[in-house]
């Protein structure tokens, strides 16, 4: 069944206030689900399989954090470095040597030294304090050095390599890369899952030249947590997907067709569904050759009997600016200079239901232009919603950087079942895709 919008007025009245994240912060509570059977090996099997103390073992992280403008090397946010500490501290426990190994920015090749595409500098001292240990590192990461770095590590020592991206080949999966990381120890635990579903020489290629390869607790959790929710859910499943560009959601959505009870669209790719309704959209964002597509979607839905609902109403702008005079309309009634930058109320009033009605609900991609407060309503009220159904036992799992960027903001990061790490890993595990990082793993 297809929901959308059907009215014979625009109200052009202003919006004078957004909604803000008012629910009290609770306790969060363990939420219980029925995780896909995995087949790959996890560091917990690892440590079971084999004796680690004194054993050399390269972890695949991501240590791409964000960096003050004032110095270009201060940490400001330390999320993706507290995420590596339950695995790689697991391993130290276990006696072995963790070699540290992850991409900064995208420096396509080049030797920087300072910034987001630079050298893995900054994060040295933050990783002192996080793990407890000494972080010796290396100004590569293969070569003479590099290994006679990681022959010397004794037990329970740490060690950190250089930017992977320093070397072109990394990101085409070069053979000499990977066996020059392989060089450095005998076993391997991915735990990077937000380049897992890259096939490059430190996610993929490098497992060739390992004994065993494993995955960390992080990347377990959020394969069964991804996996999990669409494969065997708590039903009923919805899907509340947006984002600006319906180009890297249309396979997604396909894929949930398939899984899911009810879909809930938002974000600028939601015009194009309305082009193809053959309503007017002004002059909001739209991906014209998508349009055929979009409404295929829909029609597939309505022969499937899912719910397939967009927004019947919007908050317009007359022009994309924080200070603009915005109005709401009905989807149907868009027309002129307007542009469409979040979901109306009438919308959340019906997302409100559906998310009530579910058990397990995945949440990727904002419902509007959430960085500008006019425009923040409706990624801040679905943030507040998830929380609400987390609170009364259902599965929430948010994926995506903007949606995951929209809940932290709220403050509701710990009323959630689960956050994932990875933007368009999670996109991927949900379309159904392998991830060539977890191909690449040992079987269990």
């Amino acid at each position: 069944m297809f929901a959308s919008a059907t009215s014979t007025f625009i109200r052009k009245a202003i919006r004078s206030s957004t909604a803000a994240a008012t629910c009290n912060a609770q306790q969060f509570r363990s939420i219980s689900i029925t995780p896909a059977l995995l087949e790959k090996l996890n560091v917990q099997g690892l440590a079971d399989k084999v004796n680690l103390e004194g054993q050399n073992v390269l972890m695949r992280v991501d240590l791409n954090v964000p960096l003050s403008k004032d110095d270009d090397f201060t940490v400001t946010d330390d999320t993706r470095l507290q995420a590596i500490a339950p695995t790689a501290k697991f391993l130290l426990e276990k006696g072995a040597n963790v070699i540290l190994c992850s991409h900064f920015g995208r420096p396509k090749g080049e030797i920087i030294e300072t910034g987001k595409n630079g050298r893995l500098n900054p994060v040295v001292d933050p990783l002192k304090t996080i793990l407890g240990v000494d972080v010796k590192k290396v100004n590569d990461c293969m070569g003479e050095e590099v290994e006679a770095a990681a022959k010397s590590l004794t037990k329970g020592e740490v060690l950190l390599l250089e930017n992977t991206r320093f070397y072109k080949g990394e990101t085409k999966n070069d053979a000499t890369l990977a066996a020059g990381l392989g060089s450095l120890a005998d076993y391997f635990v991915m735990d990077a899952f937000g380049t897992a579903h890259r096939a490059h020489s430190s996610t993929a290629g490098v497992t060739d030249y390992m004994k065993l390869s494993a995955a960390g607790f992080l990347l377990d959790k959020e394969l069964k947590y991804l996996k999990g929710a669409v494969d065997k859910p708590n039903r009923p499943l919805c899907a509340i997907i947006g984002g600006a560009k319906v180009s890297t959601k249309l396979p997604v959505i396909e894929s949930l067709l398939e899984k899911c009870d009810t879909i809930l669209l938002g974000g600028g790719m939601i015009f194009t569904f309305y082009k193809a309704l053959g309503y007017d959209i002004g002059k909001s964002m739209l991906e014209e050759e998508y349009v055929e597509l979009a409404g295929k979607l829909m029609k597939m839905a309505e022969e499937k009997g899912v719910k397939l609902i967009l927004p019947p109403d919007v908050i317009l702008a007359d022009k994309f600016a924080e200070d603009a005079t915005t109005a709401i309309a009905k989807a149907s009634e868009i027309s002129g200079d307007w542009m469409g930058l979040d979901v109306g109320p009438e919308t959340l009033e019906i997302f409100k239901e559906e998310i009530g009605k579910s058990n397990t609900i995945v949440f990727n991609g904002p419902m509007g232009v959430f960085e500008m407060k006019p425009f923040a309503c409706g990624t801040i009220t679905v943030a507040e919603l998830m929380a609400e159904a987390t609170d009364r036992g259902a599965t929430t799992i948010v994926g995506g950087g903007d949606s995951v960027a929209a809940v932290n903001q709220a403050g509701l990061g710990d009323r959630v079942s689960h956050i994932s790490t990875g933007g368009g890993a999670s996109l991927e595990l949900l379309e159904g895709k392998e991830l060539p990082g977890v191909a690449a793993l040992s079987e269990a």
